[in-house]
């Protein structure tokens, strides 16, 4: 094996914590027009705080903001279900609405776009070629009236077909071959990616060499668990479909694939605390306090 697949998270965020390689994504994914492309970026914590003590937060992959204010969520989602869209939109508000403290002028609010790449295909209605899906505030009969403010997009990467691409953005193109070409199984690079350097800046960082042993223990735990979450979606569904409930199925795949997750990161925080990994690293990877750690 020379490299591994950048879709997990230890790995995704290998290559984007990069401020040149993520600068040239957004630039790539985002439907930026020439005068609104982003120059330079300032990340922000991936730790998205409630506003009251105890409330809901997530963590999400990558967050940032550039010089004009405007704030970058991007994420990226192995297994799809219907609450992730809900969590997106959840995120995203959340980071609009934080901009302001108390009697702030809302002129001062900026945009906030949420980029979200799905390994998997949620929109089975639509053509097959249609993987890029762009959500904004429109007027329902006069869509160029538009209302800034939330930008929200999916690009579910399993319909995206090279040979099939009809659009002017080349850099678009080359990030997400990069996303669904390069894994363990890529033997050779094809030389469209090795010719431009942004590329093969993130495909050097996949490579099996470039990895530190605590991160290539993190990526093996990633698969564990990304598998352990399959199977609770699979094992959801099926048992919905048995009872032949739509409800019942939705309820179960939510409450499973909760569970599931949990446990999982309880067990993954466990073998690294038993590794004599560091509190701080297993916090970063797991999402879990210092506290619930110290329980273990």
């Amino acid at each position: 094996m020379r490299y591994y697949d950048p879709r997990y998270d230890i790995t995704f965020k290998k290559v984007f914590n990069n401020p040149d390689l993520l600068i040239s994504f957004l630039n790539a994914l985002l439907p930026l027009k020439d005068d609104e492309q982003v120059v330079s970026i300032e990340y922000l914590s991936p730790e998205m705080l409630p506003e009251i003590p105890d409330g809901k937060f997530s963590i999400v992959d990558v967050c940032c903001k550039d010089k004009e204010g405007r704030q970058f969520i991007v994420e990226m989602q192995m297994v799809w279900s219907e609450e992730f869209k809900t969590r997106v939109l959840f995120n995203a508000s959340k980071a609009y609405v934080n901009q302001l403290d108390k009697g702030e002028d809302y002129k001062l609010l900026r945009p906030v776009y949420s980029l979200n790449l799905v390994n998997g295909i949620f929109e089975k209605d639509l053509p097959k070629n249609e993987y890029y899906h762009f959500y904004q505030l429109v007027h329902e009969k006069h869509t160029d009236k538009v209302i800034e403010g939330l930008h929200i997009l999916f690009v579910e990467l399993p319909k995206f077909n090279p040979a099939d691409w009809n659009e002017k953005k080349k850099m678009k193109r080359l990030w997400l071959r990069f996303l669904t070409e390069i894994n363990e199984t890529t033997k050779e690079v094809p030389a469209e990616l090795k010719e431009n350097p942004y590329i093969e800046k993130a495909i050097s960082l996949m490579e099996v060499s470039a990895m530190t042993e605590q991160e290539r223990y993190v990526y093996e735990r990633n698969l564990d668990s990304i598998s352990m979450e399959k199977t609770i979606v699979r094992e959801a569904i099926e048992k919905g479909m048995a009872q032949g409930m739509a409800q019942g199925m939705a309820q179960g795949m939510a409450q499973g694939m909760a569970q599931g997750k949990a446990e999982e990161k309880l067990e993954t925080a466990r073998k690294m605390k038993s590794d004599g990994l560091p509190v701080d690293l297993i916090i970063k990877y797991t999402g879990l306090t210092k506290e619930e750690i110290e329980k273990l």
